[in-house]
């Protein structure tokens, strides 16, 4: 379940599980459905 979050005055979809913000409710649900609580890929 993705989390809604207030900051910098925006709404933000927060994925439960590793804590990526998304914009996009549907993005960080999407994501959330994939994501197994290791670090991303991008960060290397």
């Amino acid at each position: 379940m993705v989390l809604q979050t207030e900051r910098d005055d925006a709404t933000w979809w927060e994925c439960e599980t590793c804590g990526l913000l998304f914009d996009e409710k549907s993005d960080a649900t999407e994501h959330e459905n994939h994501c197994d609580d290791s670090d991303p890929s991008y960060i290397q």
